[in-house]
């Protein structure tokens, strides 16, 4: 069992930056990659970024490439997503998720999920 709390939400400004951060615990939590996905009203849940807890390689959603990035903290179980040059599509709830092995751009490979912590963007 791994538990996902997000944190670190809130509202921004265009062009400005965020940062989330997601604590996991459990375990067996340094086994899991660790993926944020993000969720607007009326569309479909997209991947972010991802980083594999043992190898330190991150996975970069197109609609984000050059803008976030995704760190861990292997000593405090806690991944980060630094979020920078932000814009009004970015807005969205979004999710920590945990996966053991799988297509990582897939919500549905994803074992665990935070609760989900609100961005959003205004213009």
């Amino acid at each position: 069992q791994v538990e996902l709390v997000e944190s670190g939400g809130g509202l921004v400004q265009t062009g400005g930056s965020l940062g989330l951060s997601c604590a996991a615990s459990g375990r067996t939590a340094h086994h899991y990659f660790l993926g944020w996905f993000r969720q607007a009203p009326g569309t479909e849940r997209e991947f972010v970024v991802g980083i594999s807890w043992s190898g330190g390689r991150t996975y970069s959603g197109d609609a984000v490439k050059g803008r976030f990035n995704i760190f861990r903290n292997t000593a405090e179980n806690t991944v980060y997503l630094q979020m920078n040059s932000l814009k009004v599509g970015d807005t969205g709830t979004y999710n920590c998720a945990a996966m053991k092995s799988g297509n990582v751009y897939s919500a549905r490979g994803y074992d665990y999920w935070g609760q989900g912590t609100q961005v959003t963007v205004s213009s």
